[in-house]
């Protein structure tokens, strides 16, 4: 039988991911500087707090509505304030599935979307899986990342129908600057193209330029339609809770909003214990991220010790987000040289191709990581590279 063309050709794990697991049966402990599950780093949730916000007794009853419960709705938007109302909002089961909305709403099969470069390699199956192509324009690093309004711009062709930032980037940390914001907006209103924003990462600034756009919901109406995604898995470093949102704006946005309630209304995938504990968890947030960016942060300075010892690497500016790109002399190929990590120091890392970062000498760390972890790792790694 004849698959669909939207899977992959084959489901073999690449080079890295088989030595990983070989290792790993043979029974190595191996360092994982690559982790992003915030749940498996050793945070202190409030437990007891989140037990009984999943317990409401509203769960036993079933309610559905197809833009989500607007109890959840109301705390979303009061989390985010800067105007944000209820009614702009529509709740998903993760930003991924938020995606798929946004694709299914925005694009006939054979249509694409614009992903800046470096990014998360997901939005290309997201699309695919869509029956959209998604195609990478290259961004450009000059004392720090900006976008290349030129090349987007000359990127957009007849089936072209939307561009999709992240706002900070994953994994470069790129905050898009202000000046950015306004070319984006002026391209796609131009154009007839929606602009997709993903602010998951927008609460831990660690290196924040002060021409910053901290978010989207900052700035006057835009010209164009414009989608904000976010999610408690990074607000509230919740990811096994599935619950995110998408809010729309500018130009159509309650018809476009009308439009994904019904994509949403074949699906209703959000649960209802993640709707009823919303309020709850977000004013539990705060305390979560704030022991996240204190780990971001001594991470980030524990790298920069391990760096003033070895002349010949360093790191690029870090903005924000929750990774940090290592700048390493290019004698191999990113994936052969986390390949030799792995297997000499016993230590994972992610190749710098991973996210389409251009040319050899680049790996990426998750800051994320444990700190006595981090600091081991790259005891391990910096005399190999």
């Amino acid at each position: 039988m004849r698959l669909s063309s939207r899977l992959p050709h084959g489901f073999e794990p690449n080079a890295l991911s088989a030595s990983l697991a070989r290792l790993r049966a043979e029974g190595c402990a191996i360092l994982d500087l690559t982790v992003s599950n915030p749940t498996r780093c050793g945070f202190v949730y409030p437990e007891a707090e989140i037990r009984v916000a999943l317990s409401s007794p509203s769960v036993l009853a079933y309610d559905p509505d197809p833009q989500g419960s607007r109890l959840a709705r109301e705390a979303i938007a009061a989390h985010h304030g800067h105007g944000l109302r209820a009614e702009d909002l529509l709740l998903t089961a993760s930003t991924s599935e938020g995606y798929g909305l946004l694709f299914k709403l925005l694009g006939d099969p054979g249509d694409e979307v614009l992903v800046p470069s470096p990014s998360y390699p997901l939005f290309d199956w997201l699309a695919r899986q869509e029956g959209l192509h998604a195609r990478s324009v290259p961004s450009y690093f000059h004392e720090r990342w900006h976008l290349d309004l030129g090349a987007l711009e000359s990127a957009v062709g007849p089936r072209t129908r939307a561009i999709v930032v992240v706002n900070p980037n994953n994994p470069t940390g790129h905050f898009l600057s202000k000046t950015e914001w306004a070319g984006l907006t002026d391209l796609c209103g131009r154009q007839g193209l929606a602009l997709l924003v993903d602010e998951v990462f927008a609460d831990y600034p660690l290196e924040p330029p002060a021409d910053r756009l901290a978010t989207a919901l900052l700035e006057p109406d835009p010209p164009c339609p414009v989608f904000l995604l976010s999610g408690l898995s990074k607000v509230a470093a919740l990811p096994q809770l599935k619950l995110g949102w998408l809010a729309a704006r500018g130009p159509g946005a309650a018809d476009h909003l009308e439009a994904l309630a019904f994509l949403a209304d074949q699906y209703l995938s959000v649960s209802a214990p993640a709707q009823a504990a919303a309020p709850t968890l977000l004013a539990l947030a705060p305390g979560i991220r704030q022991q996240v960016r204190r780990r971001l942060q001594a991470n980030l300075a524990a790298l920069d010790t391990a760096l003033a010892r070895h002349g010949r690497l360093s790191r690029l500016p870090v903005e924000g987000g929750w990774s940090a790109l290592l700048r390493r002399p290019a004698v191999d190929a990113d994936q052969a040289c986390a390949l030799r990590l792995l297997e000499k120091a016993a230590t994972l890392v992610h190749p710098g191709s991973f996210f389409d970062l251009p040319g050899d000498g680049h790996l990426v760390l998750s800051l994320l990581t444990p700190e006595e972890t981090f600091q081991d790792g790259l005891t391990r790694i910096f005399p190999c590279l």
